[in-house]
């Protein structure tokens, strides 16, 4: 090989270092910027919490200049009228302890019906079940407040409106994960379940829902964690009321951070529903979780 092809060749391994080189510097470039620009608003807000009102619309520093406690401690008391952040929790536990049940049970049966039996317009109704979820809630929320207000269930002092359509399986997107692992249960269970004598109801309850218990499980996380941040429906079909019995968590942040403008206050509010969220899904995994069944 002579000392032109070698050089040639040199050149060429370089300029593909370059190219790799440049290549990586770029992405990782635009990694770290989509980053900080995704990480800023969650510091901001932990920021937030340890500053008063007037340095919070001041600037958009992360480090507050003065830190304080008073968020966190009003977060703790009565803090802007007759309502405060133990009546908004109180009233936040009272739908989701009923919402997350119904939900489960709801879509349990309705994924066993669609995976387990065969009926006549089945396959058409589950296509018209899982087109649903194309459905942004914001479509379906003035329709299902005039058919609330003709049931006579807005304002209705125990959620109505809120509670009750969760069992008809309107969580499209629970219904679906678990007819997909219905799936893949062996029918053969069952079958041999019914030669032991037992029913279609021994079967679902004894054999059935034991295997499908790590999707289940997985739906009631998901379902704590969505019930808590009830937004939409609360401020939409009650706005609170009566009487403030419907003002949950997530209702109460906005109004203390959106119309009263107590911002310091609001971001401690959102990081103690955090860390709520975080102890129950904890408990729920220590005691729920280790009676789990996982394949």
């Amino acid at each position: 090989m002579s000392g032109m092809e070698q050089t040639e060749i040199l050149r060429q391994r370089r300029n593909h270092k370059m190219r790799r080189f440049w290549a990586l510097f770029i992405r990782y470039l635009i990694l770290i910027v989509v980053g900080v620009l995704m990480a800023y608003p969650l510091l901001w807000m932990v920021g937030s919490t340890f500053k008063t009102n007037n340095e919070i619309f001041s600037g958009i520093h992360i480090i507050p200049r003065n830190p304080t406690l008073d968020g966190y401690v009003n977060a703790m008391k009565s803090y802007g009228g007759d309502i405060d952040l133990w009546r908004a929790l109180l009233n936040t536990y009272k739908i989701v302890i009923p919402k997350v049940l119904f939900t489960l049970l709801s879509a349990t049966l309705t994924a066993y019906g669609f995976g387990r039996f065969t009926f006549k317009g089945r396959n058409f109704l589950f296509a018209v079940l899982m087109s649903t979820l194309f459905l942004p809630q914001v479509v379906l929320n003035v329709p299902q407040f005039l058919m609330y207000t003709r049931l006579g269930w807005v304002n209705s002092p125990w959620y109505a409106p809120l509670i009750l359509p969760s069992l008809f399986a309107t969580e499209t997107y629970f219904v679906f994960l678990l007819i997909q692992f219905l799936r893949s249960i062996p029918r053969e269970l069952d079958e041999a379940a019914k030669i032991d004598g037992a029913n279609r109801w021994g079967q679902m309850i004894h054999i059935t829902i034991p295997l499908m218990s790590s999707v289940i499980f997985f739906n009631l996380i998901l379902g704590i964690i969505g019930s808590f941040q009830i937004f939409t429906a609360g401020y939409l079909m009650t706005n609170g009321g009566p009487q403030n019995a419907t003002l949950f968590y997530v209702l109460y942040l906005y109004r203390q951070a959106c119309q009263s403008l107590k911002m310091g206050y609001a971001a401690a509010l959102s990081w103690v529903l955090f860390f709520i969220i975080l102890f129950l899904t904890l408990i729920i995994f220590r005691t729920v979780g280790r009676r789990v069944y996982y394949q």
